[in-house]
């Protein structure tokens, strides 16, 4: 049965105006398929084939846990329009039908990561990108969707606006924290290169803080640690003083958005995909807390342990300009508060 929060969610992210029929009698191939971003695209899949509005789209997915996924898709069990294939991204796809679309989203996005796995993290952007681009020249597909990042721009030292798709700042390729970002990089400079070269249609798509139902508990990312807080009924603990500010979008905005891309983007271009209102991370704890005032939670301040694999970001202020996507239909519904408390609920029941 399906999680009703996840249910309205899929129901809301058909209902956008977007040429579903693009995919009736088509084969999309998704790696990273169990992932959270990567697992609504699926879902939503599953779900609109489930409407019986065309001919089904076959959903092949790439994962190095089959168990989790299985688990992830356990409502749509013995059914033939999913295929997941259990490899590793960055060796050869081992299918050999023909695929209509790729989206690209296997990515170590954590940073809990960067500091325990470097090299996985970077592999995965740049050989599993180049598996894929390989794989997508020789089906002729009709849109490939690579899952870029907000990590890309690095630092804008006194930037005063909104960062648009053409704003770079400074990455330090020496830290190894960068690995993600400067992978993430290249994995588009590979992209646009295959395409010019080869024709691929290529897209992107940089998403920023992107959360929802079914984050796991041990994603790492704060708001991720903060939803958790209140699902097990625990005060919320800072490690630092909470001053930094990001965006947040919740997942089926997020969804709409990666789909209006894959179908209606432009080729060789980059949409940011995000929430517009920033806010500090104190007071995203204070909003969760006072969501649940049933709970009687409160935040509280405590100094991070001397955890060396847990490699914080040096950025502090990041506001994304999303006018990019919105000039091709891209519109969000969900404030942070009806979106983290959609989450929270989704878990509760």
């Amino acid at each position: 049965m399906i999680n009703p929060v996840i249910e309205e969610d899929l129901q809301y992210i058909l209902s956008s105006e977007l040429p579903w029929e693009s995919f009736f009698g088509k084969t999309i191939l998704i790696s990273g398929a169990s992932g959270l971003l990567p697992s609504y695209l699926v879902e939503t899949l599953l779900y609109l084939n489930s409407k019986k509005l065309g001919p089904p789209v076959k959903i092949v997915g790439i994962v190095r846990n089959k168990e989790k996924a299985r688990n992830r898709f356990r409502c749509y069990e013995n059914r033939d329009d999913l295929i997941l294939l259990n490899q590793d991204v960055c060796n050869p796809i081992a299918y050999n039908e023909p695929v209509h679309f790729v989206v690209h989203a296997a990515s170590q996005a954590s940073p809990k990561y960067y500091g325990i796995d470097p090299v996985g993290t970077l592999n995965a952007n740049i050989i599993g990108t180049k598996i894929l681009l390989e794989f997508a020249k020789n089906n002729t597909v009709e849109s490939f969707l690579l899952f870029s990042s907000g990590e890309v721009y690095g630092q804008l030292p006194n930037f005063k606006r909104r960062i648009g798709e053409n704003d770079y700042g400074y990455l330090d390729p020496t830290n190894i924290r960068s690995c993600y970002a400067e992978s993430k990089r290249m994995a588009e400079n590979m992209c646009n290169c295959w395409s010019y070269q080869f024709g691929i249609p290529v897209k992107i798509v940089r998403p920023f803080h992107t959360y929802g139902p079914l984050m796991r508990e041990d994603d790492g990312r704060v708001f991720a640690d903060f939803v958790f807080d209140i699902i097990n009924s625990r005060d919320i603990t800072l490690k630092s003083d909470g001053s930094t500010k990001r965006v947040f979008c919740y997942i089926s905005d997020a969804t709409i958005g990666f789909f209006l891309v894959l179908l209606k983007g432009e080729i060789r271009q980059a949409y940011n995909v995000a929430g517009e209102e920033e806010i500090s991370i104190f007071e995203l704890a204070n909003i969760l807390v006072n969501l649940f005032p049933e709970k009687h939670l409160k935040v509280k301040f405590v100094p991070r342990n001397n955890d060396n694999n847990y490699l914080e970001s040096p950025i502090k202020f990041q506001s994304p300009d999303v006018s990019k996507i919105k000039n091709i239909g891209w519109q969000r519904k969900y404030s942070i508060k009806e979106g983290f408390y959609r989450t929270v609920r989704s878990y509760l029941g």
